[in-house]
């Protein structure tokens, strides 16, 4: 079995790293450089960097924030929030990204997805998915957008094999009921998914113990966790995570 990933998420508002729950609330809980360099230290595997609140005031990534983050770790990094043009792309990569989320935009342009894998290649371009659940879906789960404020309309499922087929090379899955609320990941979400695309999917939403963990890296058949209150919190360090997940016998990197 490939090594399953840990990834930490910083939601960044007014430069600065908030959180909340089920997109609601928020606080003020540091300074994401700061923040970003310690989890580094930690040996945290990916960090992922959204601009909570680019995409519903219209503007662009803040360049300057990307680049003193990516001074500060030596791992994939990936940003989203803002991005809506191949320039925007450009500029974040050139910021030191490695990779861009394209999730509200993606949805109103899916070209950008296209365009965007065919100059910086699959690898660059990831989706960011925020997904409710919604009886009246086939999958039974609808796509929002714009911080989980709109819902789109569209079929979880089908939107994720649309866009991997427009050249998403991985999805970042955020469950909205389950965001935030560190009471476990929406494991029937991930693993149909997981099962419904052939790119890596990152479980996001919901992580609050190493239990919690290992059961979406097993039964939800994810690729990687990617977690936030339970690391902020000061509860657990990427350390004890890793070391929890390998006693309960899931591969992580070291």
């Amino acid at each position: 079995m490939l090594k399953k990933r840990i990834i930490v998420c910083l939601d960044v508002k007014d430069g600065r790293t908030t959180k909340g729950v089920k997109f609601l609330n928020n606080i003020d809980i540091g300074d994401p450089v700061e923040m970003a360099a310690e989890y580094y230290r930690q040996g945290v595997d990916e960090l992922v960097f959204y601009d909570i609140m680019a995409s519903a005031r219209g503007r662009g990534p803040i360049l300057d924030l990307i680049a003193n983050v990516a001074s500060q770790v030596f791992i994939p990094f990936c940003v989203g929030g803002g991005i809506t043009t191949i320039d925007d792309i450009r500029s974040t990569i050139l910021a030191g990204a490695e990779k861009v989320s394209l999730n509200s935009q993606a949805v109103k342009n899916p070209e950008l997805i296209r365009e965007g894998a065919r100059i910086f290649g699959n690898q660059c371009i990831v989706l960011g998915m925020d997904a409710a659940r919604d009886v009246s879906k086939p999958s039974g789960y609808s796509v929002f957008i714009n911080g989980g404020r709109v819902d789109t309309g569209l079929d979880a499922r089908e939107w994720a094999q649309k866009a991997v087929a427009l050249g998403a090379g991985e999805i970042v899955l955020n469950s909205i009921d389950a965001d935030g609320t560190k009471e476990g990941y929406e494991i029937p979400l991930t693993r149909m998914i997981a099962e419904s695309v052939p790119v890596p999917v990152i479980a996001s939403g919901g992580g609050g113990t190493p239990e919690h963990l290992a059961s979406v890296l097993t039964d939800g058949k994810a690729d990687a966790a990617l977690i936030a209150s339970m690391v902020h919190s000061g509860a657990y360090t990427i350390g004890t995570i890793k070391n929890e997940l390998k006693t309960l016998g899931v591969p992580v990197r070291s």
